[in-house]
């Protein structure tokens, strides 16, 4: 099991209780079986990132907070180089690359997205959460569907949709794509 969804499982299960909320109450607001947010808790099962942002919504906490155990200090700028951004690893079909991630009472999430080459060409795992966000293709060609609708975007192309609308995507041409994706609660 790694070490790290472990940790993040006992970081939620520590933030539920000081908010003195039962597991199924956040297994309820999350719209996810008890079993599966036991899972969570656990360490056992992988939390997606959608799940994160809305726990991290719900506990009034910093996303990065929950992922890295550090609270985000800085309030005036955050500088981060290239390639430098906090690594979100996840068993997602993404890699993201957290931008932003001690700049405190950030209004929104910056993440550099990767897309790797789809093992399966059919297959886009959908995913919804709440607020906004919007994706810029930096590298390569996805297709994007949002709500049963189908969006090719190339690089340079720009998207901006409300993410709580069933949506995910998957790069194309064999080749695996990068994007920037802001979040907004």
């Amino acid at each position: 099991m790694n070490d790290q969804i472990k940790l993040i499982g006992q970081r939620i299960t520590d933030l539920r209780e000081i908010a003195e909320l039962t597991q199924q109450e956040v297994a309820q607001f999350l719209n996810v079986s008890l079993d599966t947010y036991k899972s969570y808790e656990d360490g056992v099962e992988d939390m997606p990132i959608s799940i994160l942002y809305e726990l991290a919504n719900k506990f009034g906490v910093d996303f990065s907070a929950i992922l890295s155990g550090d609270a985000p200090k800085l309030n005036v700028y955050q500088f981060v180089k290239a390639g430098q951004g906090l690594k979100v690893d996840r068993r997602s079909n993404y890699k993201y690359q957290s931008l932003a991630p001690n700049f405190a009472k950030k209004s929104v999430e910056p993440f550099l997205v990767t897309v790797p080459v789809p093992k399966d060409e059919d297959s886009i795992h959908l995913t919804s959460h709440p607020g906004q966000e919007f994706n810029y293709i930096l590298e390569g060609r996805v297709c994007i569907i949002i709500n049963g609708k189908e969006i090719i975007m190339e690089e340079g192309d720009s998207l901006i949709f409300d993410s709580r609308s069933w949506h995910g995507m998957k790069a194309l041409d064999g080749k695996e794509a990068k994007f920037l994706a802001i979040v907004s609660d």
